[in-house]
């Protein structure tokens, strides 16, 4: 038998019992389209963590003053709660070889009035290299310069929420603003950067130069954290490790127990939530692929179901002339169809879950075409693995006994 008669006859067999088939698939859509929707939820996660990534700026190194380690039996406190990190030691941190850009760091929350208007904000200090670093174009007006860094001069660029909260029907630029009763006149309006890696809102801080921040708001002489650039980014891991050699000579401290600081990157910084997100798709993932297997289990009983009440069919299509390979490929060919059909009906329902998904929850999906062809062809796997049993079953009937079946 031709391979188009064998998929006539099996078509024709499952059209036979519509609803028994459609209820058949119902499981193997179900499988699917999770699958899909979980895949996709999961390969969203991973690029939306990419893209936080990028916009926490290029190649940066973050060191804090303050570490989680212990020393001396005491419990260090956590980054910036430890005032030994200077200004010398960012200086010197610029002059590894590596290190292409450094911007010393101080931040602390602040209520801000302009006008009518009043916010309570982050003030974040840096020089005229942390837009550069941090990968953040000005959307009008103009940066620090270095005199205002050198004389702690009361200027500075409002990130995006800020602006659209103060001045919301004006341009802030060259207008004042103040900062703990001090009066800080606007450079620039940072271009917008939405949410962070930890789910904060990047664009809810003021920029001013970090000497200001220290003397004029903070009154301290310390640093909090030197945002640091490599100048390539394989050069990331290796500028870190040269930066904490360097600081444990100068602290002289021995070891990650003793140090009073902290050095990450935004790689490091980002390993905790990729490691969550493919857990749980990972999780998601295996539920799904019971929905699945229930499904398959369900062909096979269907088509075990279908072999016994076919039994008289089966034993007359083997005293005309069918041979054991036309039987098996026939039934084999309702189960594989039944599974591909469901296949194809999940993978359209995933898609469509998971653009629900995101317009209705805003939870970031992303749809690839390996996740279909892998979803679409694990559907098929199930009907041949499911389908096998039964249409073996049923090829091995003895004709005489298959005729005389009542």
């Amino acid at each position: 038998m031709t391979l188009g008669n064998t998929l006539r006859l099996a078509g024709k067999a499952l059209r036979r019992n519509k609803v028994r088939s459609a209820l058949t698939m119902l499981g193997v859509v179900i499988g699917v389209a999770s699958v899909i929707a979980m895949i996709a939820l999961g390969s969203g996660a991973r690029s939306a963590i990419d893209q936080q990534m990028q916009s926490q700026g290029t190649n940066v190194v973050y060191v804090s003053s303050g570490s989680f380690g212990r020393g001396g039996g005491a419990v260090r406190g956590g980054a910036g709660s430890i005032n030994t990190l200077t200004l010398d030691d960012a200086q010197v941190i610029g002059q590894l070889a590596t290190v292409a850009r450094i911007s010393p760091g101080a931040r602390t929350r602040v209520q801000v009035v302009a006008g009518n208007q009043n916010w309570n904000t982050s003030i974040e200090g840096g020089n005229e290299e942390y837009v550069v670093i941090r990968n953040w174009p000005i959307a009008s007006g103009a940066n620090i310069s270095p005199r205002d860094v050198l004389v702690a001069d009361k200027v500075c660029l409002l990130g995006a929420t800020v602006a659209r909260t103060l001045f919301p029907d004006q341009d802030p630029v060259g207008q004042v603003l103040r900062v703990k009763n001090l009066p800080f006149r606007i450079l620039g309006v940072l271009a917008p950067k939405g949410q962070g890696q930890f789910g904060d809102d990047q664009d809810d801080f003021i920029l001013a130069p970090y000497t200001t921040v220290q003397k004029k708001v903070m009154g301290i002489t310390y640093l909090q954290r030197v945002l640091v650039s490599a100048r390539d980014a394989d050069d990331v891991e290796r500028t870190a490790v040269d930066i904490t050699r360097l600081l444990r000579e100068r602290h002289r401290t021995t070891g990650p127990e003793d140090d009073d600081f902290t050095v990450r990157t935004v790689e490091e910084m980002a390993q905790t939530r990729v490691e969550m997100a493919n857990t749980m798709t990972t999780l998601l993932m295996c539920v799904a692929s019971v929905s699945l297997l229930v499904g398959g289990i369900g062909i096979m009983n269907i088509m075990l179901v279908s072999v016994t009440e076919r039994t008289r069919e089966i034993g007359l299509r083997m005293a005309v002339g069918a041979r054991t390979r036309d039987i098996l490929s026939q039934f084999l060919s309702e189960a594989v169809g039944l599974s591909l059909a469901g296949g194809a009906i999940g993978v359209t329902l995933g898609l469509l879950v998971s653009q629900v998904l995101t317009r209705s929850l805003g939870w970031p999906t992303l749809i690839t075409t390996s996740s279909v062809v892998i979803a679409f062809a694990f559907a098929g796997a199930v009907g041949v693995f499911f389908g096998y049993y039964p249409a073996r079953r049923a090829a091995s009937l003895d004709p005489i006994d298959a005729l005389r079946y009542e």
